[in-house]
């Protein structure tokens, strides 16, 4: 098969498109023929060696953590899933961008979703589920969630506006139209945003989700008042100096299902910001190391 590959930590241009082994589906996995995967910000940091003292990759490796594609391998104990099903989901660390790719964690895809917006929603979507999931009930709780325009607060927001809660998300201004469309208070980040989220909220807010790549989580513990109701998935080191919760995508279904239901129902569409091809790997990569958003690549 063809699988994008990389033989050292490096810059994007360490990926090559090439021959490799196609894997197999085990027990509880299935395979699927991959019809586009996302570029997560893990993808990234696994490429460029930045995270190989915690996660060392087999060398050669392929990135990835997520796909879409039909399932034409079902291994021993799967009985939710058949040989032509689509369905999105999650791979191992690092081996989903090739043409084959086994899932031990997947959901049917729903059929307002286009295979782009399917390939985007399986880390985004199971990373924001675990985060929810810490905070328990949210109906009629006023949740603050901090990069609400991005892949996985834009999920936050959608699952918890659908959970019954008021949702305050902070943005870029361009980005409040889309919020508002989907149900989320929007306000925009940075200095200041006590006051604003005060503003909006004199009653004060419930509990808060840091879903963005800032230096925003002792802010928002403050603006909750209570450390156990602010959760992050980015700054780990963060949560644990200051007692807030963490979060991280599991390979659990059930996770995947959430949002593949909600998608079913009208309640959230993934966000795609920029699509590429199979060939162009590298440009893929540096789109995504430049923050170009949500990058999808379609495998065929």
């Amino acid at each position: 098969m063809r699988a994008a590959r990389f033989h050292s930590y490096g810059s994007p241009d360490v990926l090559a498109v090439e021959d490799a082994p196609e894997p197999h589906a085990g027990d509880d996995a299935v395979r699927i023929a991959v019809r586009a995967v996302s570029v997560n910000p893990i993808d990234v940091l696994l490429r460029a060696g930045q995270l190989a003292e915690f996660l060392p990759l087999d060398l050669p490796a392929t990135p990835g953590r997520d796909a879409v594609g039909v399932i034409d391998e079902v291994g021993p104990g799967v009985t939710d899933a058949e040989v032509g099903d689509v369905v999105f989901g999650l791979g191992g660390v690092s081996d989903t961008t090739a043409e084959f790719a086994v899932l031990t964690a997947w959901a049917h895809v729903p059929e307002q979703w286009t295979t782009a917006q399917a390939a985007a929603a399986g880390l985004a979507g199971a990373t924001a589920a675990a985060a929810l999931q810490e905070l328990g009930d949210l109906r009629g709780s006023t949740l603050l969630v901090e990069g609400a325009s991005g892949a996985v607060g834009s999920a936050v927001a959608a699952f918890a506006v659908a959970a019954g809660a008021t949702v305050i998300g902070t943005g870029r201004e361009p980005s409040h139209d889309a919020l508002r469309a989907i149900g989320v208070v929007p306000t925009t980040y940075g200095d200041g945003l006590a006051s604003r989220v005060s503003a909006l909220a004199p009653g004060g807010v419930d509990a808060a989700v840091h879903s963005a790549p800032s230096n925003s989580l002792e802010d928002l513990v403050a603006i909750v008042g209570d450390a156990s109701r602010v959760v992050t998935v980015v700054d780990h080191q963060g949560a644990t100096r200051l007692g807030a919760l963490q979060a991280n995508a599991r390979n659990d279904s059930v996770l995947l299902r959430q949002g593949a239901d909600l998608g079913a129902a009208g309640g959230w569409t993934p966000n795609v910001d920029r699509e590429f091809i199979f060939e162009d790997i590298v440009d893929a990569h540096t789109a995504a190391e430049n923050g170009s958003g949500k990058i999808v690549i379609t495998v065929r």
